[in-house]
């Protein structure tokens, strides 16, 4: 009865996990109002060619991701859900295709439920799923060309199959280019042509490329030749700037070292990373697999591994980027962990002994929380409202009862999915939990949202670079002033027409002066503190609190 209701299972739990969330929280910065505000000047302005924030040129990324999150913008309104939708959609797209990567493998139904299951639940893809960045987006194109492309090595080479199949894929290649750049032909060539190797194909490395290169450049070359007709020196930075320097420089931006990503692995694949022993123990005992399953245990493998270690010697580093690694690790778990769940399988110690360890951190979780909001809550100051606390207890309460109920159970898929179904509880309470000393430090929008009705048209607004995305996007201007510095707009001001736009303290006084009675200045505190025996004395102040933002009204 179970399997059959596994599918409708899945797409529940992905519309609890990801959609419904997504209004729940405001904006963070800088990630989210940046990939909230591009879209919505492109929008505003019609020029869905140029990504700018705050009318200036903003060349970090191509073109796509900024065009889906404009779609949602389109349909939904300029919210919170439109923003991140794009990404939960991902997320969903992804699972959907790593089911029927492994659908194809294995008649057997437990293998792609177990590794939808790990993909959906994993602490990494379920943050960033709800989260409106561009690697989701990314993943989804990514898995894409690389399971087209699986199914296009399983068809009789030269046939038509074969070539509509490679030919998808690299139409999936060119709109992962659109997104990110050229990583997106990386992690499939770091992928297939080791693959192809060890299948002993050696003459296809070279003749299996070309329907793929004949996708990507339908799809990217449009975009590549407008940019480059209206801003031709796009490619330049973004080539240089964006991939090299940040791949080989030692003044990368996010530089990390190696290892990096060897510790941050383990944390983000959570709650699963406790089953590893368990992992193990089921490949040992399992029989090797063979035909299209072992084909595709070796793909994965590839899939991971290689992608893994590029992105380890990669400078430059973030928690997000080795998402495109997750659908091909879940894979690899679910076939492991697959042996515990077959009729011969009696032993249960190793899924005891993961349970066990599991619930009693949960329960050192439960303890400590508490322990903290009745002993110091007014010196940490965690939650305002004593509901949010009380939500997160039931997470964790919840998740405690059905470890509890895992334990107890005989049938060992019943206890592998309420061990996923334990955590993604604890994660949808979350989301509506968080602390507020979060809110403070990552919402600069909410001091902003307090006083838009103060804040009109034809007032001059000046910001510092940490709030400029927030405040584009909260009052719908491209017009701000940059005060200080510009960050990552620096680029964006080479143009002499919007070189005015970045004031040092000076030209901030004067400006304010000239302007008395109708110009606002919204800032970080820290920010203010340094600025504001150089500026003329406002008439109004607010603030979030120290470490917080402020509104200077002149």
């Amino acid at each position: 009865m179970f399997e059959k209701m596994q599918p409708f299972f899945l797409v529940a739990l992905f519309v609890l996990l990801y959609i419904v969330p997504l209004q729940t929280r405001p904006l963070f910065s800088p990630d989210e109002t940046r990939y909230a505000e591009v879209p919505r000047e492109m929008l505003a302005s019609g020029d869905m060619v140029v990504p700018r924030i705050n009318g200036l040129d903003y060349f970090e990324k191509p073109v796509m991701g900024y065009w889906l999150s404009a779609a949602s913008l389109l349909i939904f309104g300029e919210n919170n859900f439109a923003v991140r939708l794009p990404s939960a959609i991902a997320a969903g797209l992804t699972a959907l295709l790593i089911y029927l990567l492994c659908s194809q493998a294995a008649k057997d139904r437990h293998l792609q439920f177990l590794a939808v299951l790990i993909f959906l639940t994993s602490l990494g893809t379920a943050a960033i799923g709800t989260f409106a960045v561009l690697d989701f987006p990314l993943t989804l194109f990514l898995t894409a060309t690389l399971v087209f492309f699986f199914f296009g090595t399983e068809k009789q080479p030269g046939s038509t199959e074969e070539k509509l199949l490679l030919f998808a894929a690299g139409l999936c290649a060119g709109c992962a280019f659109l997104i990110k750049g050229f990583l997106a032909f990386v992690v499939p060539v770091l992928t297939v042509a080791p693959y192809l190797c060890m299948q002993k194909r050696w003459t296809d490395t070279i003749r299996m490329l070309w329907m793929p290169f004949a996708g990507a450049l339908l799809v990217s070359l449009p975009w590549a030749v407008l940019i480059h007709l209206r801003e031709p020196d796009f490619w330049n930075y973004f080539f240089w700037n964006e991939h090299v320097r940040r791949f080989l420089s030692d003044s990368a931006q996010h530089s990390q070292p190696f290892y990096y990503f060897l510790l941050v692995l383990p944390a983000m694949f959570i709650p699963w990373t406790f089953l590893i022993p368990a992992y193990w123990h089921g490949m040992r005992q399992k029989e090797s697999a063979t035909g299209r399953r072992k084909r595709m245990l070796q793909y994965c493998l590839c899939w991971f591994l290689l992608p893994f270690f590029f992105f380890s010697i990669s400078k430059g580093k973030l928690i997000t980027y080795i998402l495109p690694c997750f659908p091909p690790l879940a894979i690899l778990m679910s076939h492991g962990l697959e042996w515990w769940l077959s009729p011969g399988s009696q032993e249960k110690k190793h899924l005891q002994s993961a349970i066990v360890f599991y619930l009693f951190l949960g329960c050192i979780a439960l303890v400590s929380l508490t322990a903290l909001q009745v002993s110091y809550a007014h010196q940490l100051k965690l939650f305002q409202y004593t509901w949010k606390w009380l939500l997160l207890i039931e997470g964790i309460t919840s998740l405690i009862l059905l470890l509890v109920i895992a334990r107890a159970t005989r049938s060992s898929i019943y206890k592998v999915t309420l061990f996923g179904l334990s955590f993604a509880v604890l994660l949808f309470s979350a989301h509506f939990a968080i602390p507020d000393i979060a809110l403070k430090i990552n919402d600069p929008g909410r001091i902003i949202r307090l006083h838009v009705k103060d804040i009109t048209k034809d007032m001059i607004v000046l910001s510092g670079e940490d709030m400029i995305r927030a405040v584009c996007w909260n009052l719908g201007r491209d017009d701000v002033y940059l005060v200080e510095n510009a960050g990552e707009l620096e680029y964006g001001l080479h143009h002499d027409d919007a070189m005015y736009r970045k004031l040092g303290l000076v030209q901030a006084r004067v400006l304010l002066k000239k302007h008395k009675g109708r110009a606002v200045l919204i800032t970080g505190i820290e920010e203010y503190k340094r600025w504001h025996s150089f500026l003329p004395q406002p008439y109004a102040v607010d603030s979030t609190g120290t470490k917080g933002y402020m509104i200077a009204f002149y």
